[in-house]
C-alpha cells in the first residue's frame, strides 16, 4: 500500500550517527532527524560542546547521546564507530559533517594545514562511512549516508578568499558521493550530499567578517544567508524514505549562489 507523505518522512526506530554534531549545521541536522523520530549520537571533539548540544536536543524531546572524537585520526574513528554500535544498536544514517578549513594563499599554504583539511574532509568520511557500511549497513541491505560538501567544491573562490584545500576537499566529497552511491547502490544503501552556501557558523565567522555578510547576502538571488532552519528539509529528504530513489546526487542550499556564478 502507497504511504503517505508523513510516513514516508518518518524516522521513527531509525538511528542516526552525526559528525560534527555539537554545533552550526551539524545539529541543525541532529534537530532535523530528531525531529522526525530518529534515536541521534552526536560527535566532536570536545565533550562541553557535545554535553550543552545533547540538552539542548533533549528539551525537544529527541533522545540523543554523544561521544568525543577526533575525525581526523583513524583509531578515533574506528573507537567512533565501535561504540556507536555497542551503545545504540545499528546505525541507519551516518552524516558526515565534521570539518575544517584553512585561509592561505596558494603559493605560501602550509603542507601541514593541507593535510590536516584532507584528512578531517575527505579522509574521514571515507573511513567512517566504510565502517559503519562493513559493521552495520550492508549486511542489513539499507543504509543512508549524507555527505556535507559546500558550494565551495562546486568552483573557485569570490575576491579576498584563499581557501585552497578547503575547495579541494568538498570539490573530493562530491565525486566521493556520486561514486560511493554507485558503488553501493547494490546494498541499498544511498549516500548523497549537501552543498551549503555561506551560513552563519563559528567556522565562517572570519569569513563573514572579512567579506561582509551584507555583501555576501547580496550575491544570493534569495538576498540572504542561511539560517537555523534550510538544510533541515533536505537533510531529511535524503535521510528517509522519501528520498529512497536518490543517490550519488549532490544539491546547493545556498540561495541561489551558485546558479549565478555557474557552480
Amino acid at each position: 500500500m502507497t504511504r503517505t507523505i508523513q510516513q514516508l518522512f518518518d524516522l521513527t526506530g531509525k538511528t542516526a550517527l552525526v559528525t560534527g554534531g555539537s554545533r552550526g549545521l551539524g545539529l541543525q541536522m541532529a534537530h532535523a532527524l530528531g525531529e522526525a523520530g530518529a534515536k541521534i549520537m552526536l560527535s566532536s571533539r570536545k565533550a562541553e560542546d557535545l554535553e550543552q548540544a545533547s540538552a539542548e536536543l533533549q528539551a525537544a524531546g529527541i533522545d540523543a547521546r554523544w561521544i568525543a572524537a577526533d575525525c581526523a585520526k583513524d583509531s578515533e574513528i574506528a573507537r567512533l564507530a565501535d561504540e556507536t554500535l555497542q551503545r545504540m544498536g545499528d546505525v541507519d544514517i551516518l552524516v558526515n559533517n565534521a570539518g575544517a578549513a584553512w585561509g592561505s594563499p596558494a603559493e605560501d599554504h602550509p603542507i601541514d594545514a593541507w593535510d590536516k583539511v584532507m584528512n578531517l574532509n575527505v579522509r574521514g568520511y571515507f573511513l567512517l562511512s566504510q565502517a559503519i557500511a562493513k559493521k552495520s549497513m550492508i549486511a542489513r541491505r539499507q543504509g543512508r549516508i549524507i555527505n556535507v560538501a559546500s558550494i565551495a567544491g562546486l568552483g573557485g573562490n569570490p575576491e579576498g578568499m584563499n581557501t585552497l584545500a578547503y575547495n579541494t576537499s568538498k570539490g573530493a566529497v562530491i565525486n566521493f558521493t556520486r561514486t560511493l552511491g554507485a558503488e553501493w547502490g547494490k546494498y541499498n544503501i544511498t549516500v548523497n550530499a549537501i552543498c551549503p552556501g555561506f551560513f552563519p557558523s563559528k567556522m565562517t565567522a572570519g569569513t563573514l567578517k572579512a567579506m561582509g555578510e551584507e555583501r555576501l547576502a547580496a550575491h544570493a538571488p534569495l538576498k540572504r544567508l542561511g539560517d537555523d532552519e534550510d538544510l533541515k528539509g533536505l537533510c531529511l529528504l535524503y535521510a528517509s524514505d522519501a528520498g529512497k530513489h536518490i543517490t550519488g546526487q549532490w544539491l546547493a542550499v545556498d540561495g541561489g549562489v551558485s546558479v549565478v556564478t555557474g557552480g
